[in-house]
């Protein structure tokens, strides 16, 4: 008899029942308003020109944003096929893949109890069948979707105390301390790379946070609109948002978002004329909405309109391009001190979360016994390049390559996973090859001590598997198409990734 495997999806009924209906901003079932504010003006800087551009002069009529040149688009399935299920598989995996709904999957295969798939048996997999295409119009610049020099002056905190609403006085507890609203919105926006004006101009045409005191029951709970039980509370939309935003962004960028799944089972397919910036928050709205109101959300009536109410109009603040064509990395070696062997654990996944460039490589110490798998090594990471230290806490070490203070400018290397024991101090100004901390399970999800470095550039993530591979000590990465799988090669040297000890994945300097 085949194995069997329940999977509980709690979104899966979520997404077969009110999801749909949403609506696509916060009710009038409060009492207490807030007058509308002001658009944001940047601050000025003394380098003003690298963080925005003058904002829109007021009473004059917003421009059309131009389209970009036309943007490949994966060719749809035009037939059915079959699939066999395997470990770890569900239903929304499986319609995410396929570019079809979970309801398609279900109707296909005459599903009794969707929560439970056999490993081994046979599903058929229905061919997408678009209702339509994605609206021409252009929400966003890409250096409003990611955390980008455009981001860089901006005090959110400042921002949010002026606007009085719900977010001003909100506080919730994360892993034994307690943040105001502010405080968790910069810190998923900072983690994520994710632009905190567009978390909070989501937060407020999803559930009014910054402009009203008192929100409904469905919005305190989901102020992003993802009715996941699992998901509850600002802490978690934040992060669900902000991983799908990255998401929808990312594979934009490699050429991989065939189409728009929508909340009621229609496919649409992306307009090739979009930005990155513009289709993912089109993949955002997809997740929530049915087609009128996705239709709605992404055209120049929706959430635009938000935005320009808090912000002003948003391609004042574009930076393009935001990757220069002929950027190159600085030189990089690796991680750790001469003489001490390390293994090459991960290949190409995401920097961040599940939804963003496949821009991170793992390595781990060999001093770690199997059965202490997450104990703090005594061994030392150490700096790729010459930089400054902008960030040190919960697991995480930012290094700015170009030394200025801001991580949403230049080159700067994440650092993840590392102890807070010994962990160097922000403000820290490191030579290349200089101590950073010591490698653990601390910040993140883990499963052993190793370390898990990423680069990004102008606040994007980039990817260690395309076209500026990540080059450390003359090796270079490559990557396989499936997450975690790749190699590092040096002439005729090739490292294996492999999460083991042995000579195909060993590393020295």
């Amino acid at each position: 008899m085949k194995a069997m495997r329940t999977f509980r999806l709690a979104f899966l009924f979520l997404l077969l029942g009110g999801l749909a209906a949403c609506t696509h901003a916060w009710r009038q079932d409060t009492a207490v308003w807030q007058p509308p504010p002001a658009p944001y003006i940047p601050a000025t800087t003394p380098t003003a020109t690298i963080f925005a551009t003058p904002p829109h002069k007021p009473g004059t009529p917003y421009p059309t944003p131009t389209p970009d040149a036309p943007h490949p688009l994966p060719t749809l399935r035009a037939q059915q096929t079959d699939y066999i299920v395997a470990e770890g598989d569900t239903l929304a995996l499986l319609a995410r893949r396929f570019n079809v709904s979970v309801q398609a999957i279900i109707a296909a295969n005459h599903l009794q109890n969707p929560n439970i798939l056999t490993v081994g048996s046979t599903l058929v997999i229905p061919a997408p069948r678009p209702a339509a295409q994605a609206p021409a119009f252009k929400i966003i610049p890409d250096a409003e979707l990611v955390a980008s020099p455009t981001s860089a002056t901006f005090d959110l905190a400042a921002f949010v105390a002026r606007q009085g609403g719900l977010l001003a006085a909100y506080t919730e507890e994360v892993d034994g301390q307690t943040f105001t609203g502010a405080q968790l919105v910069a810190r998923v926006a900072r983690d994520y790379s994710v632009n905190p004006r567009l978390l909070l101009a989501l937060l407020e045409y999803r559930g009014g946070w910054l402009s009203h005191r008192q929100v409904g029951e469905q919005a305190l709970r989901f102020p992003m609109g993802w009715r996941d039980p699992r998901r509850a509370g600002l802490w978690r939309q934040l992060h669900w948002a902000a991983n799908e935003l990255n998401r929808g962004y990312y594979l934009w960028r490699v050429d991989g978002l065939a189409a728009f799944v929508l909340a009621d089972g229609q496919i649409v397919r992306p307009n090739p004329t979009a930005n990155a910036g513009t289709a993912a928050v089109q993949h955002f709205f997809a997740l929530l909405d049915g087609l009128a109101d996705w239709q709605r959300d992404v055209g120049p009536e929706g959430f635009v309109q938000t935005y320009r109410r808090l912000f002003g109009y948003p391609f004042d603040y574009a930076l393009e391009p935001l990757l220069p064509p002929d950027l190159r990395q600085p030189p990089m070696q690796l991680p750790f001190e001469p003489g001490v062997t390390w293994y090459f654990t991960g290949g190409p996944h995401s920097a961040w979360g599940d939804g963003a460039a496949w821009g991170a490589l793992d390595f781990a110490p060999g001093d770690v016994p199997p059965q202490h798998r997450c104990a703090v090594s005594h061994k030392w990471v150490t700096a790729v390049a010459d930089g400054l230290v902008v960030r040190s806490e919960h697991g995480v070490v930012m290094l700015d390559l170009d030394g200025d203070g801001y991580e949403q400018t230049g080159w700067d290397v994440l650092y993840l996973h590392i102890a807070a024991e010994g962990r160097v101090a922000a403000g820290t100004r490191l030579h290349a090859g200089e101590r950073i901390g010591h490698p653990s399970c601390e910040g993140g999800l883990a499963n052993a001590t190793h370390v898990h470095i990423a680069r990004k550039y102008n606040g994007e993530w980039i990817p260690a598997d395309r076209d500026l591979p990540w080059v450390l000590d003359g090796w270079v990465s490559q990557g396989t198409g499936r997450a975690y799988d790749g190699y590092l090669r040096r002439g005729n040297e090739v490292r294996e990734a492999c999460q083991c000890r042995e000579a195909k994945n060993a590393l020295s300097r």
